[in-house]
């Protein structure tokens, strides 16, 4: 992609009404558009970063075994009235709206209701069990406190996992798998040594829960770290001590359910005819929040620092000069290979481009200038490092090659 026709433009300064850092520092390097208090437009370079995390998450929960299916998102009142959760004082950020024929629906918050709802033709018997599902699904929640930016919004995708088995052993062991798949994907997005697996409440999913926190000063929440090594800790709201916490972020969250929405839909027969209900738990992330996240925790005074794995580009390639000529063969040869670079060929000074690249914060920066034409080797910066170092193309691209 050439910066010139990239449909976005840096800024100086994010709008005034934004008071977290990675609203400010997505809307100045052009990721995201703000529409209102807490509903946000991805910009092409936000949805590359964000398509991004969402193939990290569908590639580890297809590993996991589970299937991916997408469901509406309006939802009927009567599979929320079974399970007494329509008018839950607990769930107290519905959006709901009235159909012009009658009747009344929500906007979808979560899914057990009607995915239980969907299954109840599926399964019959022991022989149908065990078994997950998935999906990338967008969810309204009326939220009071939409000022992080886009780690809490009123709109918003989530990617949420039922599993379904034919007791409780059966569900722990798919839970235990679930934990080491989402430390897999935190790690992957390189914000897993700051990540810990922490007991919390359930709300009005479960009694209890596990969420996985994110430490940052930009968080909501309050975490003891109970053993560093295992990365685990506890939530305040469970478990209130004196002593300092850390401020966090929950970026995922993991639910046993047991038979509270199975209880109205779903049940088997087992061997000997006899019915039980299905055992059920919920397992969720959101790919935006986790992107906010990243931010806040990867980011310096000039810009953002993405992990490779999310970066919207690999390789932000700058010309300076009257070096085109050289730019442009080096960026043939590094598409050609199919790494993934932005072409900075604006006609700007050089200081401009630098700091651009700093404030998009793509992972290595190569740069065409006077040395580079003289010498035929390449000036490589990451952007996590304050030190250059000059290589060939073919060197360059043998290290990305590995990485």
């Amino acid at each position: 992609m050439k910066q010139s026709q990239l449909f976005t433009k840096t800024r100086r300064e994010a709008p005034a009404d934004e008071v977290s850092k990675n609203a400010i520092l997505l809307t100045r390097a052009g990721f995201i558009n703000k529409e209102m208090a807490g509903v946000y437009d991805f910009l092409p370079l936000g949805l590359r970063v964000l398509n991004k995390i969402i193939g990290i998450i569908r590639e580890e929960m297809n590993t996991l075994g589970a299937q991916e299916i997408l469901m509406s998102s309006l939802q009927r009142k009567e599979l929320w009235q079974r399970t007494d959760r329509w008018d839950d004082a607990k769930v107290d950020n519905w959006f709901k709206t009235q159909l012009k024929d009658g009747g009344e629906l929500g906007l979808a918050f979560t899914h057990e209701e009607p995915i239980s709802n969907t299954l109840e033709q599926f399964v019959s018997s022991y022989k149908d069990l065990p078994f997950s599902v998935y999906q990338f699904q967008t969810k309204f929640r009326n939220e009071a406190r939409a000022k992080s930016g886009i780690m809490r919004t009123r709109e918003f995708i989530m990617k949420d996992l039922y599993s379904f088995n034919i007791d409780e052993a059966a569900h722990q062991n798919f839970y235990e798998r679930a934990k080491e798949s989402y430390r897999k994907i935190f790690n992957r997005m390189g914000i897993g040594d700051k990540t810990y697996l922490t007991e919390a409440s359930g709300g009005s999913f479960s009694a209890r829960s596990h969420e996985f926190q994110t430490i940052t000063d930009a968080g909501e929440d309050t975490i003891f770290i109970t053993n560093e090594g295992k990365k685990e800790a506890v939530n305040k709201e469970v478990d209130d001590r004196q002593e300092a916490g850390h401020k966090a972020v929950e970026v995922g969250n993991i639910f046993t359910l047991g038979t509270k929405f199975s209880d109205p839909y779903l049940k088997f027969k087992d061997q000997a005819g006899k019915e039980h209900n299905v055992f059920m738990g919920s397992y969720g992330i959101g790919p935006a929040r986790v992107m906010g996240t990243i931010v806040e925790v990867l980011s310096d005074e000039k810009g953002i620092i993405w992990p490779k794995e999310v970066a919207p580009f690999r390789v932000h390639l700058i010309s300076l000069g009257q070096h085109s000529v050289l730019a442009n063969e080096v960026y043939q040869k590094l598409q050609a290979e199919n790494i993934e670079v932005l072409y900075d060929d604006r006609d700007a000074r050089a200081g401009e481009k630098f700091a651009d690249a700093d404030l998009i914060g793509i992972p290595t920066r190569v740069v065409i200038g006077d040395k580079a034409l003289e010498s035929k080797m390449l000036e490589i910066k990451e952007r996590n490092s304050e030190d250059a170092k000059m290589m060939t193309l073919e060197h360059l691209i043998n290290e990305l090659s590995k990485s």
